[in-house]
């Protein structure tokens, strides 16, 4: 819960933007990567497959404007996104399981992840109103995780290779095993959690980060 979050916001304040998205990618991509297939039963492919489409039709725009934001913009949009729950209107039922919103997710989440490098309070929105069991979301929330930080590997590395900058291999290795360590463990925290305290946790967590990288996006912004 939330160490995306937290992962992007250390790597933001040591390292280059693009530089931190990639490792933070090929990171994440190990944790959520190796969640899936402890969790391999649970996935919903039918919300993968619709998922996988939007992602991609996200990348292709992200290609064509080559967009690159700032640091301290990416930390004001890290920070926005836990409350997007807050400001939506209740009346838009967004739920992962309905026709077509697999698609809309992806879209939306591959944009805000080249933005911000999280989009994990946005596909929580998605998921929220399933009634897909806790495991199923977390499978299925990790399946699709680990494309998006795929396609974030291969637009920042592309960046990167063409504007200079790299990702020290050692360090990206050192990250993987500790992200699989990480993930093998937390599955006995998932165990001792019910489905209601689950989503507690995820809500003030995500929101407190939040918070915390907004205000240091707008300090950054104002110095």
């Amino acid at each position: 819960m939330a160490g995306g979050m937290v992962l992007m916001g250390v790597l933001l304040a040591l390292m280059p933007l693009p530089a931190a998205m990639m490792l933070h990618g090929i990171t994440q991509l190990a944790a959520n990567g190796w969640r899936a297939l402890l969790l391999r039963s649970e996935v919903d492919w039918r919300v993968f497959r619709g998922y996988v489409l939007g992602a991609l039709v996200a990348l292709l725009v992200f290609i064509f404007v080559r967009l690159v934001v700032s640091k301290p913009v990416a930390l004001v949009a890290m920070g926005l996104t836990p409350f997007a729950t807050m400001w939506l209107p209740e009346g838009l039922h967004l739920n992962v399981q309905r026709r077509g919103q697999p698609f809309i997710c992806g879209v939306l989440c591959a944009a805000v992840s080249l933005v911000a490098g999280v989009s994990g309070p946005i596909l929580d929105i998605f998921f929220v109103r399933t009634a897909m069991r806790r495991h199923a979301v977390v499978a299925t929330k990790a399946l699709t995780q680990s494309f998006t930080h795929i396609l974030k590997i291969f637009y920042f590395g592309t960046i990167i290779s063409l504007h200079g900058g790299n990702v020290e291999p050692w360090v990206a290795v050192m990250m993987v095993a500790l992200a699989l360590l990480g993930t093998s463990l937390s599955r006995g925290v998932l165990e001792r959690m019910n489905d209601t305290s689950f989503r507690r946790w995820t809500r003030w967590t995500v929101l407190g980060l939040g918070a915390i990288y907004l205000a240091n996006g707008l300090r950054l912004i104002l110095a």
